[in-house]
Protein backbone atom coordinates (compact mmCIF):
# COMPACT_ATOMS: atom_id res chain seq x y z
CA UNK A 1 0.00 0.00 0.00
CA UNK A 2 1.32 3.42 -0.92
CA UNK A 3 1.46 6.51 1.27
CA UNK A 4 1.41 8.89 -1.72
CA UNK A 5 -1.74 10.92 -2.40
CA UNK A 6 -0.19 12.45 -5.48
CA UNK A 7 0.97 10.00 -8.16
CA UNK A 8 4.75 9.53 -7.93
CA UNK A 9 6.49 11.01 -10.97
CA UNK A 10 10.28 11.15 -10.72
CA UNK A 11 10.62 12.93 -14.09
CA UNK A 12 8.26 15.70 -12.93
CA UNK A 13 10.22 16.02 -9.68
CA UNK A 14 13.47 16.46 -11.59
CA UNK A 15 11.87 19.06 -13.88
CA UNK A 16 10.95 21.03 -10.74
CA UNK A 17 14.62 20.85 -9.68
CA UNK A 18 15.80 22.68 -12.83
CA UNK A 19 17.03 26.18 -12.04
CA UNK A 20 16.97 25.60 -8.28
CA UNK A 21 19.41 24.27 -5.69
CA UNK A 22 18.57 20.55 -6.17
CA UNK A 23 19.15 20.93 -9.92
CA UNK A 24 22.39 22.82 -9.38
CA UNK A 25 23.56 20.03 -7.06
CA UNK A 26 22.77 17.32 -9.63
CA UNK A 27 20.28 15.45 -7.44
CA UNK A 28 18.62 12.63 -9.39
CA UNK A 29 15.55 10.66 -8.36
CA UNK A 30 16.21 6.95 -8.92
CA UNK A 31 13.08 5.33 -7.54
CA UNK A 32 9.84 6.14 -5.79
CA UNK A 33 8.56 3.13 -3.87
CA UNK A 34 5.35 2.69 -1.88
CA UNK A 35 6.83 4.51 1.15
CA UNK A 36 10.25 5.82 0.13
CA UNK A 37 12.19 7.96 -2.32
CA UNK A 38 15.65 6.89 -3.47
CA UNK A 39 18.02 9.41 -5.05
CA UNK A 40 21.67 10.04 -5.79
CA UNK A 41 24.00 13.03 -5.85
CA UNK A 42 27.53 13.31 -7.21
CA UNK A 43 30.29 14.58 -4.96
CA UNK A 44 32.23 17.09 -7.03
CA UNK A 45 33.49 20.67 -6.73
CA UNK A 46 29.94 21.90 -6.01
CA UNK A 47 29.64 19.73 -2.90
CA UNK A 48 32.99 19.62 -1.12
CA UNK A 49 34.52 21.53 1.75
CA UNK A 50 38.17 22.73 1.70
CA UNK A 51 39.52 19.29 2.70
CA UNK A 52 38.12 17.62 -0.43
CA UNK A 53 35.27 15.75 1.22
CA UNK A 54 31.49 16.12 1.05
CA UNK A 55 30.33 19.26 2.84
CA UNK A 56 27.76 18.56 5.56
CA UNK A 57 25.52 21.27 4.17
CA UNK A 58 25.35 19.45 0.84
CA UNK A 59 24.14 16.34 2.65
CA UNK A 60 21.43 18.43 4.31
CA UNK A 61 20.37 19.86 0.93
CA UNK A 62 19.91 16.30 -0.36
CA UNK A 63 17.98 15.19 2.73
CA UNK A 64 15.75 18.27 2.91
CA UNK A 65 14.98 18.07 -0.81
CA UNK A 66 13.80 14.47 -0.54
CA UNK A 67 11.89 15.00 2.71
CA UNK A 68 10.12 18.11 1.45
CA UNK A 69 9.09 16.48 -1.82
CA UNK A 70 7.95 13.33 -0.02
CA UNK A 71 5.99 15.25 2.60
CA UNK A 72 4.08 17.20 -0.03
CA UNK A 73 3.30 14.03 -2.01
CA UNK A 74 1.42 12.57 0.98
CA UNK A 75 -0.96 15.51 1.36
CA UNK A 76 -4.44 16.06 -0.06
CA UNK A 77 -5.24 18.87 -2.45
CA UNK A 78 -5.25 22.25 -0.69
CA UNK A 79 -2.60 21.32 1.90
CA UNK A 80 1.16 21.76 1.77
CA UNK A 81 4.21 20.97 3.88
CA UNK A 82 6.80 23.55 4.93
CA UNK A 83 10.04 22.91 6.75
CA UNK A 84 10.21 23.44 10.51
CA UNK A 85 13.53 21.83 11.48
CA UNK A 86 16.29 19.77 9.92
CA UNK A 87 19.18 18.02 11.62
CA UNK A 88 21.97 15.77 10.44
CA UNK A 89 24.53 13.45 11.95
CA UNK A 90 27.60 13.01 9.78
CA UNK A 91 28.88 9.49 10.33
CA UNK A 92 31.66 9.03 7.76
CA UNK A 93 33.34 11.23 5.18
CA UNK A 94 32.79 10.96 1.43
CA UNK A 95 35.67 11.88 -0.89
CA UNK A 96 35.31 13.97 -4.02
CA UNK A 97 34.59 11.81 -7.04
CA UNK A 98 32.09 9.47 -5.40
CA UNK A 99 28.32 9.45 -5.79
CA UNK A 100 26.17 9.19 -2.68
CA UNK A 101 22.81 7.46 -2.57
CA UNK A 102 19.97 8.46 -0.29
CA UNK A 103 16.75 6.85 0.88
CA UNK A 104 14.05 8.97 2.51
CA UNK A 105 11.26 7.33 4.55
CA UNK A 106 8.55 8.64 6.86
CA UNK A 107 9.24 8.51 10.58
CA UNK A 108 5.94 10.17 11.58
CA UNK A 109 2.97 11.13 9.40
CA UNK A 110 0.67 13.28 11.49
CA UNK A 111 -2.19 15.61 10.67
CA UNK A 112 -0.20 18.77 11.52
CA UNK A 113 3.42 17.64 11.38
CA UNK A 114 5.51 15.04 9.61
CA UNK A 115 9.02 13.73 10.27
CA UNK A 116 11.12 12.25 7.46
CA UNK A 117 14.39 10.38 7.90
CA UNK A 118 16.99 10.21 5.15
CA UNK A 119 20.00 7.93 5.20
CA UNK A 120 22.85 8.86 2.89
CA UNK A 121 25.33 6.16 1.94
CA UNK A 122 28.76 6.19 0.35
CA UNK A 123 29.49 4.22 -2.82
CA UNK A 124 30.87 1.38 -0.67
CA UNK A 125 27.58 1.16 1.24
CA UNK A 126 28.81 2.75 4.47
CA UNK A 127 26.46 5.18 6.17
CA UNK A 128 27.69 8.74 5.61
CA UNK A 129 24.85 10.75 7.14
CA UNK A 130 21.45 10.36 8.75
CA UNK A 131 19.14 13.36 8.72
CA UNK A 132 15.64 14.13 9.96
CA UNK A 133 13.33 16.78 8.56
CA UNK A 134 10.24 17.97 10.42
CA UNK A 135 7.55 19.67 8.34
CA UNK A 136 4.42 21.57 9.31
CA UNK A 137 1.28 20.75 7.34
CA UNK A 138 -0.63 23.92 6.49
CA UNK A 139 -3.40 25.13 4.19
CA UNK A 140 -2.15 26.14 0.74
CA UNK A 141 -2.77 29.83 0.09
CA UNK A 142 -4.01 31.24 -3.19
Amino acid sequence: MTIWRQPPDSAAMERRFAGSLPGHFGIRILEIGPDFIRAEMPVDDRHIQPFGILHGGASVVLAETLGSMASNMTLPEGRMAVGLEVNANHISSVPKGETVSAVCRPFHLGRNTQVWQTEIHRADGRLACVSRLTTAVIDRRG
